[in-house]
């Protein structure tokens, strides 16, 4: 039986790994998981493009950076591109997050069993009203923010997600970085600055409605 090659594709002959490939993966993982729950246990590239509206060739070319997976005749295993893509990811393991602020925001994040389906778990949360702390919401211990130094450290977690008010996130990023952070998800509507060792990624909801309203109008404006 004819076997896929495992070994990373040789990053100097494809460059350095963008970003939007990255981004890609993900989508792909997503739609490999779906065809699973529908039954399907083969995939082709052509299929994955048509469900992402991507080329074929788009997919291939994304997957090559990281090695062949598909079998001649046969396409994509779903379980098995599923299981390489999470190790690819980093999302094999079980990921303990650290989440500061317990508001309207947090507190939907915290309702959202989809981290737990992709390996990622609120380990614990910070935040300093004196009414949460010292407590548990969804069966997740609410600490101070003054412990984050004490508390990240001893649970082993090196991602975190900020959902605080903007004038408050800059101190918290650093309250992070101090205890060891490594990745930040920014929910709070403010650009932060972090070390250069520390990943930063923002979520500004307001600006991903900007970019739809732009769309939309534009569509008008070339269609009068």
């Amino acid at each position: 039986m004819t076997q896929p090659t495992d070994k990373p594709a040789d990053s100097s002959a494809l460059g350095p790994i963008p970003k939007a490939v990255i981004n890609r993966l993900s989508l792909y993982l997503r739609e490999l998981q779906r065809l699973v729950r529908d039954g399907s246990e083969t995939t082709s590239s052509t299929q994955l493009g048509k469900l992402l509206e991507f080329t074929d060739a788009q997919v291939r070319k994304d997957l090559a950076y990281f090695g062949q997976f598909g079998y001649p005749g046969i396409g994509y295993r779903c379980s098995e591109l599923i299981t390489r893509i999470k190790e690819i990811l980093g999302t094999n393991q079980r990921w303990p997050i650290a989440m500061v602020g317990l508001g309207n925001l947090g507190r939907a994040l915290l309702g959202y069993r989809g981290f737990t389906h992709q390996g990622f778990e609120v380990a614990c949360v910070f935040d300093v009203d004196d009414a949460k702390v010292n407590r548990q919401f969804e069966d997740i211990p609410v600490y101070h923010l003054d412990r984050i130094v004490e508390i990240v450290p001893k649970l082993g977690i090196r991602l975190a997600i900020i959902a605080v008010p903007a004038p408050a996130a800059q101190k918290v990023a650093d309250a992070l970085v101090a205890a060891g952070i490594q990745g930040i998800l920014n929910f709070a509507p403010v650009t932060i600055t972090v070390p250069r060792h520390v990943n930063l990624e923002g979520v500004d909801l307001a600006i991903e409605l900007e970019q739809l309203s732009f769309a939309i109008v534009n569509i008008q404006w070339r269609q009068s």
